[in-house]
């Protein structure tokens, strides 16, 4: 069933019909049949999205909307906004994930029958799946709370909680299948404490009834993708389209944080966000993990996303974890966090004599050493814990008491330097903190300090994280077993507390680590110094020839769009949807001739895939790029702001389309200017009508010049990269000056 009232933007439009802004503006212009506005301001209006799609059809332009760009278009124009509609999704689709016969039941029959029988159906698969333990149900491990304790339970073999979590066990069962709770061992009581509410509950009739349209396409998706990766792909969306609202913790760096604290039976996440860190955990059904995050909205997402996902036994809580802890008594194997950085407003004034603050009484600037002794009180003796930490931490004068107490008694055990581009914020090399609540004094602390700045990979492709993880991995394994830890000049070393009790107490592992030794350093210039000279012979081989002048070329000319129309090639946008693993080609990898750097969110949204002799160009930045895909970068997914041309080889050299792609004044008369930027209209790009047999000759010239550009990039970064590398080698006194 079409929903009417569903409205989508210009942008939903372009997506719909694959193309850009661009041309849905021009659209509105030439057509006056377009549909008019129905909502929205003047600048950016919304549209019906029945309207939309009748239209489009009606042009040619679209022979169907897919079933997961229509859903995703009901979700985003939901009268009472997209977090509400998302809500209602994840719960119509725990209810198919639990009971398909009841879904079936509830849905047959009118819009009006449905949203009056859902809330009993979804309240008889909530209650037990939402219902609080009591505090005999989980304090049998002695790892949880008593009488205070005003979180709710999670679990998804037997109940599952109603906070701020998202976490999943990679042997969970396929969601498609049945999946009934084998027992439900919860009672189900009133929340008793002020600390935390229910984030959940059974939505009413009249909440539902304009959720009806968007429930049944949901329901309809899941029988093609299954419920949980239904939910995936419409969380991933959502969060992809509100970048700025939410603080992602990227996948790669959740597994190395997970793995510093091992497998572990309890762990925490006291700042809990979209889950990343407590999936990252999730390993094993027969875990407990317990999640805490402030924002009830986050909170109920990922609850539902839990509740899909994961096998473990999960609590969850939603309040301000430094003001109304909703696990006071807890003691945990581990805890993972993901702190917000630099608020000044964390309670410094309110929690002057709390009991947590074991190691000192943080100043006002000091929220993350806050959360640091909250992660140890929440600790058992011997737990482990990992932090990430914004580098500031490890040197400000106002946190050097608590540094030197937290060294001196054997609680910080590791400072870990990332490379720049492993968290938001993407422009800063942030650290990790590895913790551990010591059972007794050491008698002769030491701390491991671990740089891994070098990986931080080209461009915004991100740290190579290979690297990070093992070397990060074998120092941490190799410090933690019994022996003395084996110093890796440039990357690592075991230093005695005693070593860093100054007055300043800075524990920046670049400060500490001895260089790399000179015989490497110089080993490592001499091979790029190799490299470089075999690039600069190769480009000087490849330098094009004199030009021959010749007169003006008049050719009859034809756009992408008439082509696009005519079958010579087809047209895709990129998006920000598609498999997990899979690299992905970024705009800043074509306009940068890289490998593909980029990565996707987690979503199961159908992704572009490239092949080789497409030909990719960016529709943002204003430049005159236009790149063809190799046998390297073939199966790469298209990333966002590039379309992607794939010619028919019986009417179309991919070298000669690519090429006359990149005249400056051919994309000047296809793009539009804004104030702060220009975008390309891919369908209003020219080339001439030329026979297949010259279109080649003109492609093999088109792919010498290629060749070269490549050979010149190449020798740049090896230029610069020898440069530094001399810079350095100088300074450190690893390499002679003569």
């Amino acid at each position: 069933m079409q929903d009417n009232a569903t409205e989508v933007t210009a942008a939903g439009i372009a997506r719909l019909a694959g193309v850009g802004r661009a041309a849905v503006s021009n659209w509105r212009r030439r057509h006056a049949d377009f549909p008019r506005p129905v909502g929205g301001t003047e600048t950016s209006p919304s549209f019906a999205l029945a309207e939309v799609e009748s239209w489009l059809r009606k042009q040619g332009k679209l022979a169907e909307v897919p079933l997961r760009e229509r859903v995703w278009q009901q979700l985003s124009g939901h009268p009472e906004g997209p977090v509400t509609a998302l809500t209602h999704a994840g719960c119509a689709l725990l209810l198919i994930h639990d009971r398909p016969p009841v879904w079936l039941d509830v849905s047959a029959g009118s819009d009006e029958r449905l949203a009056s029988m859902l809330p009993g159906a979804l309240r008889d698969v909530l209650t037990p799946r939402f219902g609080r333990e009591t505090a005999a149900d989980v304090s049998g491990a002695g790892d949880v709370s008593g009488p205070g304790d005003a979180s709710w339970a999670v679990n998804t073999s037997t109940a599952v909680n109603t906070s701020g979590t998202d976490h999943r066990s990679p042997d969970a069962p396929s969601p498609s299948a049945v999946n009934t709770p084998p027992s439900v061992n919860a009672s189900v009581n009133t929340p008793p404490s002020v600390n935390t509410r229910a984030v959940l509950h059974a939505p009413t009739a009249p909440e539902l009834l304009p959720s009806v349209p968007l429930l049944r396409g949901v329901a309809e998706l899941a029988a093609e993708l299954g419920a949980r990766q239904t939910f995936e792909f419409l969380l991933g969306r959502h969060l992809d389209a509100n970048p700025r609202q939410y603080t992602l913790t990227p996948a790669d760096l959740a597994g190395l944080m997970a793995d510093l604290v091992g497998p572990v039976r309890t762990v925490l996440d006291p700042a809990c966000g979209t889950g990343a860190l407590l999936r990252a955990a999730a390993t094993r059904p027969e875990q407990r993990l317990f999640a805490q995050d402030s924002a009830p909205e986050l909170a109920a997402l990922t609850t539902l996303r839990l509740a899909l996902h994961t096998w473990s036994t999960v609590r969850g809580a939603t309040g301000d974890t430094l003001r109304a802890d909703a696990y006071p008594q807890l003691h945990a194997d581990a805890v993972l966090c993901h702190p917000p950085f630099n608020e000044r407003n964390w309670g410094h004034d309110e929690l002057a004599y709390d009991a947590r603050w074991e190691y000192g009484f943080p100043a006002r600037n000091e929220s993350e050493l806050a959360w640091v002794q909250h992660a140890l009180a929440r600790l058992k003796d011997g737990g482990a814990g990992v932090l990430l930490m914004p580098p500031a931490a490890a040197s400000r004068r106002s946190g050097r008491r608590i540094r030197a107490d937290l060294l001196r008694r054997g609680a910080l055990r590791a400072v870990i330097a990332l490379p720049v581009g492993a968290a938001p914020p993407y422009n800063i090399p942030l650290h990790l903190w590895v913790l551990r609540r010591p059972e007794k004094a050491p008698a002769q602390p030491e701390v491991l300090l671990v740089d891994v700045g070098r990986f931080a990979g080209e461009g915004r492709g991100g740290p190579d994280w290979r690297a990070v993880r093992e070397t990060v991995l074998d120092a941490w394994q190799a410090f933690g077993r019994a022996g003395k830890f084996a110093e890796r000049p440039g990357l690592a070393r075991a230093l005695p507390v005693i070593d860093l009790l100054d007055d300043d107490v800075d524990l920046a592992p670049a400060r500490h680590l001895p260089p790399p030794t000179a015989a490497d350093g110089a080993e490592q210039l001499t091979a790029v110094r190799e490299r470089l000279g075999e690039t600069l012979r190769l480009t000087a081989d490849l330098t094009p020839p004199p030009a021959d002048s010749a007169r003006p070329a008049r050719w009859p000319l034809t756009t992408i769009g008439e082509l696009a129309r005519g079958g010579a090639l087809m047209l895709r946008t990129g998006g920000s949807g598609g498999h997990a693993r899979v690299p992905v080609l970024t705009d800043h990898d074509v306009l940068s001739g890289l490998p593909p750097s980029g990565t996707l969110p987690e979503s199961d949204e159908e992704a572009v895939l490239t092949e080789p002799g497409d030909v990719v160009v960016p529709v943002l930045g204003g430049g005159s790029v236009a790149r063809v895909i190799d046998e390297a970068t073939g199966g790469a997914v298209l990333g966002r702001n590039l379309v992607l041309l794939r010619p028919d080889p019986a009417a179309l050299d991919p070298w000669f389309l690519a090429g006359f792609l990149r005249g400056t004044a051919n994309h000047r008369q296809a793009s539009s200017y804004a104030s702060t930027a220009t975008r390309l209209d891919v369908r209003r790009l020219q080339l001439p009508r030329l026979p297949l047999d010259e279109q080649r000759r003109y492609g093999e010239r088109f792919r010498a010049l290629d060749e070269f550009e490549r050979a010149l990039r190449h020798a740049g970064r090896l230029g610069e990269q020898l440069v530094r590398g001399m810079y350095d080698g100088l300074t450190d006194g690893t390499v002679a000056p003569d």
